[in-house]
């Protein structure tokens, strides 16, 4: 597979993006990416604090909607934005387990560039699945 990314995709009222990685780990880095990107311009977040982020879950997908959730917590009640992401993902004994050091700091109205605010991860069109090579995610993130 080519290396990991995300792109946007065009969405009547949301935003919609889908994400490809060759790992699980790498496809939660993404679509981390993805959701703080469509808030702020990512390349100005300095990774001042790190934040660990620690979850597990029978079902990938629920695993990789309470990240995302998580993520939307830390913006509404700490206003912190992240720019870089370590993520690890086992799987032991039918159940999925997250790592996660998160980099950032706190939100800068005036360097972030900020463009719109995320509201909520959607349950609307989420999936995870097992591709070619790899791993993808579809994401509908409500603004």
């Amino acid at each position: 597979m080519e290396r990991p990314f995300h792109k946007f995709l065009d969405h009547t009222a949301d935003v919609f993006f889908v994400a490809k990685a060759d790992t699980l780990s790498e496809l939660f880095e993404q679509c981390a990416l993805a959701v703080e990107e469509t808030m702020v311009d990512i390349t100005k977040v300095v990774p001042q604090q790190k934040v660990k982020i620690l979850g597990e879950d029978k079902n990938i997908e629920t695993l990789l909607y309470d990240f995302l959730d998580e993520l939307v917590f830390f913006k509404d009640y700490k206003q912190m934005m992240f720019g870089r992401f370590e993520v690890s993902i086992e799987e032991k004994d039918g159940k999925y387990f997250l790592t996660c050091l998160a980099f950032g700091e706190k939100l800068d109205l005036a360097r972030h560039d900020p463009k719109v605010d995320v509201k909520a991860i959607t349950m609307h069109e989420f999936e995870v699945k097992k591709i070619d090579k790899g791993w993808q995610a579809n994401v509908i993130v409500d603004i």
